[in-house]
């Protein structure tokens, strides 16, 4: 049986590759920081594990490492999902928002990867998995610290792949475009549709839509696909 590790996987997209991991039959601990009740209530509903980090911290996102390996036996996979966002002028923005968004964004990837793929290196095996945005792609007026923290985490992922394919483990990232997700309700009716008109296929996309691109990467069915980031937009223009 298939095993993950999804970090931020008590909402949006982090629930939907929750969600169809479990469903798909592997066995799935996740992470979340401050929704207790939706993550306990995702747990229930898929029985997947779920354990309480603040990831900008260094131990926390060593024992969350340290208790999936315990809970699950061995790491397959992991997805690095957990993040934030902020909206406004990089001229209003302070220092601390700014290190804010990178502390959990990228920094607290950072923390959270590296036990992950000590596991994996000692195991010769693994795939891991990188959410990244269309934004990191090709930035983002008025979230330049989220755009650029985003970017960061392609960066990342392609470096990691580099580094990591001679171990036999795969490192990929997937960039979602406007999602139905709570960080849409920064956003008015209006910019929604406006964002919506932009897409070839002229809809918003699905959390779910997101989770089955993450389980095909993921999965044996990718097997020889590492180092690539794969737009998941709807056509974004």
């Amino acid at each position: 049986m298939r095993t993950s590790l999804v970090t931020g996987g008590s909402r949006g997209i982090g629930k939907a590759i929750v969600q169809h991991l479990s469903q798909s039959g592997w066995r799935v601990v996740f992470s979340y920081c401050h929704s207790r009740d939706a993550a306990l209530s995702l747990a229930r509903q898929t029985g997947a594990y779920a354990i309480q980090a603040d990831l900008r911290h260094e131990d926390q996102a060593q024992t969350l490492a340290d208790q999936a390996i315990s809970i699950l036996g061995h790491l397959d996979t992991a997805v690095f999902n957990a993040g934030i966002s902020m909206n406004g002028l990089l001229q209003d923005m302070s220092t601390a928002q700014w290190d804010e968004v990178f502390s959990v964004n990228l920094r607290g990837a950072f923390l959270t990867i590296r036990p992950v793929v000590s596991h994996m290196v000692s195991r010769g095996t693994g795939s891991l998995l990188l959410i990244s945005s269309m934004w990191g792609l090709r930035g983002a007026s008025c979230e330049a610290a989220y755009a650029a923290s985003k970017a960061g985490l392609i960066g990342l992922s392609s470096s990691l792949a580099q580094e990591l394919g001679p171990c036999g483990i795969r490192v990929n990232s997937i960039a979602p475009g406007v999602i139905a997700t709570d960080m849409l309700s920064e956003y008015s009716a209006e910019e929604r549709d406006a964002l919506a008109g932009r897409c070839l296929l002229k809809r918003i996309g699905r959390p779910e839509e997101v989770a089955k691109a993450a389980a095909f990467l993921l999965g044996h069915e990718a097997s020889y696909i590492t180092g690539q980031t794969l737009s998941v937009d709807g056509g974004f223009i």
